[in-house]
């Protein structure tokens, strides 16, 4: 796969591409220091997938990701920070992110999730989630019913209510409703947080799996 790395930090870009380029199905095609450097670099390598930071000076990765898909670019990206916050990770989620993981994460981790996000899933670092949803240690999808787990589903795919009504052929207030009950069942807030806790426990990555 093909790999561009856009980060500010000299020593973070050297670092990813040292722990990538040691892959044998891995290749870093460049790496840029800013958002409009990525930003062409992306559109000229065409990559299958790109790491950016989430902070960086002139524009940071979430800005960066949408410039480049209003640009028709197709590959998939990942957010590498070390920043935790709700704000961060929901906005991560609502662009539709591929990845997001902390730059404290061991080089394993590292190849291991971006060999995930290559192969079609979504992974977002369980520190990251941790922080932010309280994980329950016996299997809380227990508590939902075959339909309230296709529509967590599909809010992990960032869909409407009105997107998901027609995907399973039921009108919108019959999807709130379905909303608002797994949201009691989970002990959850709203939809951005029951989309983190889906991916925290693994569903949202095989639709098979439901």
């Amino acid at each position: 796969m093909r790999i561009v790395i856009v980060d500010d930090h000299p020593v973070v870009r050297n670092g990813v591409e040292q722990t990538l380029s040691a892959e044998k199905d891995m290749e870093v095609v460049g790496s840029a220091a800013n958002c409009s450097e990525g930003l062409e670099l992306i559109i000229s390598e065409k990559p299958d997938i790109v790491i950016v930071d989430l902070r960086m000076p002139g524009g940071g990765g979430l800005e960066l990701i949408r410039k480049a898909r209003k640009e028709g670019v197709k590959c998939r990206f990942i957010i590498l920070t070390s920043y935790v916050s709700y704000s961060d990770v929901s906005q991560a989620v609502a662009e539709n992110v591929d990845g997001y993981i902390l730059k404290e994460a061991l080089p394993e981790e590292l190849v291991a999730a971006v060999r995930l996000v290559n192969n079609g899933r979504r992974y977002y670092d369980p520190e990251t989630i941790d922080s932010i949803v309280h994980k329950e240690d016996n299997d809380p999808f227990k508590k939902l019913t075959k339909r309230e787990k296709e529509i967590l589903y599909a809010l992990t795919e960032g869909l409407s209510n009105k997107a998901i009504a027609e995907k399973f052929f039921i009108t919108e207030n019959t999807v709130k409703k379905h909303i608002g009950s797994l949201l009691n069942k989970l002990e959850l807030q709203d939809r951005t947080q029951a989309a983190l806790f889906a991916f925290s426990h693994g569903l949202g990555r095989e639709e098979e799996s439901l």
